[in-house]
């Protein structure tokens, strides 16, 4: 008799939630507010976090009443990226899946962050740009690797001006953050410095390439996103879904969806080479020793 493979693979889940609304929505006058709410750690998306937005995603989609959808982050910053280090760190908790991707938390090797990414992190992030309403999300302080995910993912973006953004995963030896986006944000050569240096791209820098639609300052951040939000909502509900599946379509004629499942593999590859060379999947990275070497590099440049 075989044994499964998942007998071989014992995980503990030791997350401690700080909350149990890791998502708040509410809804006025057609424009419905997902707003992420971890602000004690800067808005770090764990998995309870990504399946409460997806949760409030298709409520708002699910809502007539419904036009626009806004995404903003309680606090100082819009997001932080991925939980690599807070005590709701969940990658080994099971939770009922979006897709059909099977339970990541019992698999072998490489398999686990395979499926698990293809799941929370790919897998989402489509899932979320492709719903049929507008969406805009407004940025302010930080919006760094997994929060530029959440950000790209909308339709539009309203920035403010002390906002930056950051993609610092190659530290890891990782080609950028699971949904590349990055040269579908920005022109190419841009998306190479961005990536190859880390280095934060201000509000400023950003809405020059075009990543960001407008940028204000940070006290009139909210009326200028919810007045953007009010105009579009005036519009006919099927009129504005028609007219962003099209520029989707068109995106994706030019290569972005192709284009981000070869880089998913590259990022998988790289994920198993760390753990080959450190036996460590980031290598070697947690919150902590990320936020040392982004600070480390700031001073460098001052």
């Amino acid at each position: 008799m075989h044994s499964s493979e998942s007998e071989f693979v014992v995980r503990e889940d030791t997350a401690v939630y700080e909350t149990d609304t890791p998502v708040l929505y509410s809804v006025a006058e057609g424009i419905a507010t997902l707003t992420l709410n971890r602000p004690t750690f800067n808005n770090a998306q764990n998995s309870q976090m990504t399946y409460a937005l997806d949760a409030a995603f298709r409520e708002a989609v699910n809502d007539d009443n419904v036009k626009v959808i806004v995404l903003r982050g309680n606090g100082k910053h819009f997001s932080a990226g991925h939980d690599i280090g807070t005590p709701g760190r969940d990658i080994d908790k099971p939770f009922e899946r979006a897709h059909l991707w099977w339970d990541h938390t019992n698999k072998p090797g490489g398999e686990q962050l395979y499926a698990r990414e293809q799941e929370v992190y790919l897998g989402m992030c489509r899932r979320w740009r492709e719903l049929p309403k507008p969406t805009i999300a407004m940025v302010q302080g930080a919006c760094v690797a997994g929060g530029l995910m959440l950000a790209w993912v909308c339709d539009l973006i309203v920035a403010s001006d002390d906002a930056f953004f950051q993609d610092p995963v190659v530290r890891m030896g990782i080609p950028g953050v699971e949904y590349f986006a990055h040269p579908y944000e920005m022109n190419p050569r841009i998306a190479k410095e961005f990536l190859f240096t880390g280095d934060r791209m201000s509000a400023t820098r950003a809405w020059q390439v075009g990543m960001v639609n407008r940028m204000v300052p940070r006290e009139e951040l909210e009326q200028a996103t919810y007045a953007l939000a009010a105009g579009i909502a005036r519009q006919p509900r099927m009129g504005l879904a028609l007219t962003k599946q099209a520029v989707n379509h068109v995106e994706d004629l030019q290569g972005k969806r192709t284009a981000m499942d070869a880089v998913f593999a590259w990022h998988q590859f790289a994920h198993a080479h760390n753990e080959l060379l450190s036996g460590d999947k980031l290598g070697g990275f947690d919150a902590k020793g990320m936020a040392r070497a982004n600070k480390q590099a700031e001073d460098k440049r001052q």
